[in-house]
Order: C-alpha cells, then sequence, then structure tokens
C-alpha cells in the first residue's frame, strides 16, 4: 500500500461519524443459508476497528446478479443475521428496495456510536453497474466517510465503489483491501525469488495479458486447466475433443516462443487424465478415465487433468520456490475423479516453506474444498480483481481512495 499511497482506516477517525463501508458481501447461498462465509470472516477486522474507533458502520455490498430489481432470493438479510453472530452484537437490517430509502434513512438516524446496519443489495438498484450519479450520491448522502474493503469488485467502476467516492470528503481503503493490495503487489512487483506462477482454468482468453504479463515477471510460469490443450496444440499435438480455443492457438506458440527468448521456464502438461465424455452431473463419480502423454489423447477423448507426471513435474517446480501465484484449477475438480491435479498442486504448496498466493475463485474455492486453505499465506477474495492485478490493470475501487 505504501507503493500505491492510499490512506486507510489507521489513517482517519471515525469517532460519531457516520462510515459507509464496500463490503465483498457477493456470498453462495443454498436455501437461504450461506455455504462458505470466508468473504465475511475477511470483512470482519475492518468492522471491528470501527466499531471499537466508535464510528456508526453502515455496511453495503451486492450479492449475486439481479436483472430486473429486486428480487427476494438475492436479499442480504441472511448476511446480517450472520454478521450479527460472528460479530457478537446486533447487525441491524435496512430492508429497503431503493437500498437508500425511507426505510435505511431512519435506521441511519437513529444510529448510536458503534452500531452497525448492513443496506439491501446494491444490484437492486439499477443505476448501481453503470455508475449512475443518482445512486452515487444517495449512498454519499447517509456517509461522512467512505471505507472500500471489497477487493472482489475492485476492478469494477459502480457506484457502491468508485461512484460515490465523488461525493465524500474522506475515502479510504479497509484492512483486507489493504492485505490483497500487499501480497499482490509485492508478489509481482518486488517478489522473493525463484517465483512460480500458476495459471490454470478454462479459457486462455481470460488470461491472455496475464500469461504475458508474468512470463516478464516471474522464474516459472507453470500452465493446467483447460487452456492447457490449446498450448498442446500449438506444440503441434492432436488433443482429440478436448476443450481448444482456436482463435488462440498462434498467440499460445508466440508465449512458448517468448518464455524461451526471456530464459523463463514454461512448464506445460506432459500426460493427461481423459474421459469420452464431460461428466453429468458434474460431480458424477462414475466416469471412466484413461491417462495418456499429452501428444497421444485418442481422436474421441478429452483431456480433464493433468496426469501423474505432470502432477510431479509441477510439485518439484514448486519446492523450490520463495513466491508461488496461484490462478485456475489443473482440472476439473468439482469432480472427485478428475481432482488429483488441482489436489497435487494445492498439496505441493502446503508443503512448500514459499509464500503461496491464491489468486481467487475456483482455486480459492479449491484449497478450501480440500482442506488446505489454512496452509496458504494468503487467499484472495477476488477472482477477477486479482487477475486484473496480475495483468498490470490499474483497479477503480484502489485508484479511487484518498492519497496519503
Amino acid at each position: 500500500m505504501a507503493a500505491l499511497n492510499k490512506k486507510s482506516v489507521d489513517d482517519i477517525n471515525v469517532a460519531g461519524k457516520r462510515v459507509l463501508v464496500r463490503c465483498d458481501f457477493n456470498v453462495p447461498l443454498k436455501d437461504g443459508v450461506i455455504t462458505d462465509e470466508n468473504r465475511l470472516v475477511a470483512a470482519l477486522p475492518t468492522i471491528r476497528k470501527l466499531i471499537a474507533d466508535g464510528g456508526k458502520v453502515i455496511l453495503c455490498s451486492h450479492l449475486g446478479k439481479p436483472k430486473n430489481g429486486p428480487e427476494a432470493k438475492f436479499s442480504l438479510a441472511p448476511v446480517a443475521a450472520r454478521l450479527s453472530e460472528l460479530l457478537g452484537q446486533e447487525v441491524k437490517f435496512a430492508a429497503d428496495d431503493e437500498v437508500v430509502g425511507e426505510n435505511a434513512r431512519a435506521a441511519v438516524a437513529a444510529m448510536k456510536d458503534g452500531d452497525v446496519i448492513l443496506l439491501e443489495n446494491t444490484r437492486f438498484r439499477k443505476e448501481e453497474t453503470k455508475n449512475i450519479e443518482s445512486f452515487s450520491k444517495d449512498l454519499a448522502s447517509i456517509a461522512d466517510v467512505f471505507v472500500n474493503d471489497a477487493f472482489g469488485t475492485a476492478h469494477r467502476a459502480h457506484c457502491s465503489n468508485v461512484g460515490v467516492t465523488e461525493y465524500v470528503d474522506t475515502a479510504v481503503v479497509g484492512y483486507l483491501m489493504e492485505k490483497e493490495i500487499k501480497f499482490l503487489g509485492q508478489a509481482v512487483e518486488d517478489p522473493v525469488r525463484p517465483f512460480v506462477a500458476i495459471l490454470g482454468g478454462a479459457k486462455v482468453a481470460d488470461k491472455l495479458n496475464v500469461i504475458s504479463n508474468l512470463l516478464e515477471k516471474c522464474d516459472t510460469l507453470i500452465i493446467g486447466g483447460g487452456m492447457a490443450y490449446t498450448f498442446a496444440k500449438a506444440q503441434g499435438y492432436e488433443i482429440g475433443t478436448s476443450l481448444c480455443d482456436d482463435t488462440k492457438i498462434e498467440y499460445c506458440a508466440e508465449m512458448i516462443k517468448k518464455a524461451e527468448e526471456l530464459g523463463k521456464k514454461l512448464l506445460l502438461p506432459v500426460d493427461a487424465v481423459t474421459t469420452d465424455h464431460f461428466p453429468e452431473p458434474i460431480d458424477d463419480p462414475a466416469i471412466e478415465t484413461i491417462t495418456v502423454d499429452i501428444d497421444k489423447i485418442p481422436a474421441d477423448r478429452m483431456g480433464m487433468d493433468i496426469g501423474p507426471k505432470t502432477r510431479a513435474l509441477y510439485a518439484e517446480a514448486v519446492k523450490s520456490a520463495r513466491t508461488v501465484v496461484w490462478n485456475g484449477p489443473m482440472g476439473v475438480f468439482e469432480n472427485p475423479v478428475l481432482a488429483a491435479g488441482t489436489k497435487a498442486v494445492a498439496e505441493a504448496l502446503a508443503e512448500t516453506e514459499a509464500t503461496t498466493i491464491i489468486g481467487g475463485g475456483d482455486s480459492a474455492a479449491a484449497v478450501n474444498q480440500m482442506g488446505f486453505g489454512p496452509k496458504m499465506t494468503h487467499i484472495s477474495t477476488g477472482g477477477g480483481a486479482s487477475l486484473e492485478f496480475l495483468e498490470g490493470k490499474e483497479l477503480p475501487g484502489v485508484a479511487a481512495a484518498n492519497d496519503r
């Protein structure tokens, strides 16, 4: 954060002030129950700091993608209930389809120092994602201070993380945002070497600029997941019915050449676990597999995970690393039969003494589900934001905070 020179919650006095905090409470819900509360837990240090300092804490967040205004299934009411339990004090839910309507304004007006309320889903207002002035002004009208602690939406210029900052005098970042920038920023700009980056996931297109940028920053780049097969095709291999982006084959060939020219190690799969169809449902444990060398995938089969030789190769590369950034699984980790590659990488990271940074999204879900979460140095709360950060892009949500 020092390099970005942004003010944080430690730089301000909030006693008696209304503090609007943008959190990332976009949590998975099943039958009204939160199934993964990592994002709630990650927000607690900032909230507790503001309570302790005597602020009137007004929390806001989006949840899901409501398309037609307010929808009950996207209400943040369950989040308020669970936050109350986690904080050990009431988090009053300001139920208000307008987000900042009569109910919310009355709740804010009644607040005492140290009270906490949660506004309704910011995306119930269609202006939110378009960063339209009217909603930004509404949010600013109930706040003296704005704190952005939602790294998960830092790459989006929305009303509740960017627009609102134009109408308040004080806009700072919270502890979670500070932590995200510290770990991701240091990893990319000043890593302890050797620096190993691991990229997986389905599409090359999603990670075009990340691959290119990381090749210039890291010592070793490891590729897995569905996008590995486009690289395999770029090497001239038969990949059967594996996922492939034919428009990016030339790009993958260029990246292989770029790695050679820069003297960087680019590790690609040497074998693959294949199936004759994509599992339906995705977690079907009866799916049959055959493991083959990467250049010998039968024409009627698809690569679904990295094979044992690749797992050993990747684990060995991680052993000597001092900094590791990982974004994207190695295969269809949601299926127990096709999760071995992702698990092998997670295991290798858990055993290394390196600083290990998991770049949110599916890789974060995988390490947590597999029980390796506590052994990672940092698990990012933002998949898309961490990707754009690794690309070297400026994040609007961070840029909008006051400079020191």
